[in-house]
This record gives C-alpha cells, structure tokens and sequence, in this order.
C-alpha cells in the first residue's frame, strides 16, 4: 500500500493556507519525512481569544499567546511516521513540538497533536 504525504487545511476549498500553516507543514515534512501529514487551522473557532490574550500581554502576561491580529493561532496535526517507532507517546509529542519550537514561541497559541507510527495508523 502506498501511502502519500498531504497537507490539509480547515479552511473553505478556495482559500490558500496561510503562512504559519505551510511552515508548520514544510518543518514536519522535513523532520519526520511522514507518510501522511495533516495539518488543519483551527483558528476560526477560537477568535475570541484575541482579547483576552491582548489582556494577559497587557498585564505581562504573553508567554504561549500570539500576538494580537494574528489570525493563525489554532492548529490541529495528524503525522503518520516511521520516525515515530518505538517512541513513547509523550516522545513523539517532543518530537513534534521541537521541530515547531520557533512557530509555538512566536505564533502558535495552542496545538493539537496525533502522532502515529505507519502500524498503528493501518489499524
């Protein structure tokens, strides 16, 4: 069975993805060499954390918040990678998190993460 990697996004068919999507997508695709990537925007169901975060920063507050006007700020990934064999759950988790460490610190407010070894995603 051949499996392709893909990159998916929650946003209507004629939209682009965004940037911060296709770094996160490009930076997976080079780390882990998946055999399926998914990468979805879940942003559009958590605007209303832009005040609140614009609040927090305010009070000094801003570690794990995006800036203010940032649209990009909620994804959602699915890897399907030999790399992931024989890892730990949370290991793989680090995996992931180390490859984006530049897009969580400065973009990224909260990220969801599946992560599968190809066995496991057969099943």
């Amino acid at each position: 069975m051949t499996t392709t990697a893909t990159s998916v996004s929650a946003v209507p068919a004629t939209a682009k993805p965004g940037p911060v999507h296709e770094r996160l997508a490009a930076r997976l695709q080079a780390g882990l060499a998946p055999l399926r990537l998914e990468v979805e925007d879940l942003s559009h169901r958590h605007r209303a954390h832009g005040p609140r975060m614009a609040a927090l920063a305010g009070k000094g507050g801003g570690g794990g918040t995006a800036p203010l006007g940032l649209s990009e700020t909620h994804f959602r990934v699915t890897v399907v990678s030999a790399a992931f064999e024989g890892l730990s759950r949370v290991a793989r988790h680090r995996r992931v998190n180390e490859l984006l460490a530049e897009e969580l610190a400065r973009h990224v407010h909260a990220l969801e993460i599946r992560a599968l070894t190809p066995t496991e995603a057969a099943d």
